[in-house]
């Protein structure tokens, strides 16, 4: 249904870019195909109003003209729907270069890259080429969850979504009914930031634990959407990255090194385990219970029995 509206749109768009005068509603109707088949005259006026309306929200300048026996016609002038000249200096077109090789492990890549060569056409410069490597590192954002596209898109379009969630502490997952606001990658890991309906709140979901296919629902949003979605400053909370108190684990030797990184403190025990202290928060326990039989909760009690609980819960799945 998207793709037909989009396709409709373009049709409607070059017939009104393509004329030299403008065009009544009889004869758009006659030379866009999908208006041919509107069932009734008042199912193609509501859907030409809605696709007029659409058009001139993505920007296109459409003219209304009235002739001289009194008939309404339409068209959008070239001179009023061009973009001026792109002019892109060497750090521009090198900062676009690094944001298509950020994307080429996702769908985007294909996008990506046709967008710089539409702008090498309209004017980049020569002397810059925006494939060079910038440096010894590469910067990537991996994006393997079959969830990210359809959520990009329900996000872009306020589109309400459905899709079947596991908590890192369940068993089996669960139906949430989300209107998505922000995708965020944090840490390597990509977040969803949305309203959902079932708990009447903002929450957060890591697309790693969607299971299942992303369904989209027709309804408009039922809840605002923040001017600013902070998707890593939240899962960062949760994650204990603002934690002021700290727990002690006892963890493998030769493992767990995001672990050691975070550590305040590591010391050898022996018998292949070192002592370390990490920033406690929420969410600690559930990062734990990734690491498995490496890490050994010793205190707080409540960060050691919510440990157990959620390993405990993992087993049963």
């Amino acid at each position: 249904m998207a793709i037909a509206k989009a396709e409709r749109l373009m049709n409607l768009a070059l017939c009104l870019l393509g004329t030299r005068r403008p065009l009544s509603k009889r004869e758009l109707r006659e030379s866009v195909e999908a208006y041919l088949e509107a069932g009734s005259d008042d199912s193609f006026n509501r859907m030409f109003e809605r696709d007029k309306d659409d058009l001139r929200e993505l920007g296109l300048v459409i003219e209304t003209v009235e002739s001289l026996d009194g008939e309404i016609g339409y068209l959008a002038r070239r001179d009023s729907n061009r973009l001026p000249p792109i002019t892109l200096d060497a750090e521009e077109a090198a900062a676009l270069g690094l944001a298509a090789k950020v994307w080429q492990q996702a769908r985007l890549a294909g996008a990506a890259s046709g967008a710089l060569q539409k702008l090498r056409a309209a004017g980049l410069p020569e002397d810059v080429d925006p494939y060079e490597a910038h440096g010894a590192l590469e910067p990537r954002i991996p994006v393997h969850e079959a969830a990210f596209e359809p959520l990009m898109l329900a996000c872009r379009d306020r589109r309400p979504v459905v899709f079947d969630y596991r908590k890192a502490n369940a068993a089996h997952p669960e139906s949430r009914h989300v209107e998505p606001w922000a995708l965020e990658c944090w840490r390597g890991h990509w977040y969803l930031a949305g309203f959902d309906r079932d708990r009447g709140a903002e929450r957060v979901f890591r697309l790693s634990r969607i299971t299942g296919k992303v369904r989209s629902r027709g309804a408009r949003f039922t809840a605002p959407v923040p001017d600013v979605v902070t998707v890593r400053e939240t899962v960062a909370g949760w994650a204990g990255e603002t934690a002021d108190r700290s727990a002690l684990i006892r963890l493998r030797t030769g493992a767990g090194y995001p672990l050691r990184a975070k550590a305040t403190g590591v010391r050898e025990i022996g018998d292949g385990w070192d002592e370390l202290e990490i920033p406690y928060g929420h969410g600690l326990d559930a990062w734990l219970v990734e690491f498995g039989p490496d890490v050994v909760v010793l205190e707080p009690a409540e960060l050691r029995a919510d440990v157990v609980d959620r390993l405990r819960a993992v087993a049963k799945g």
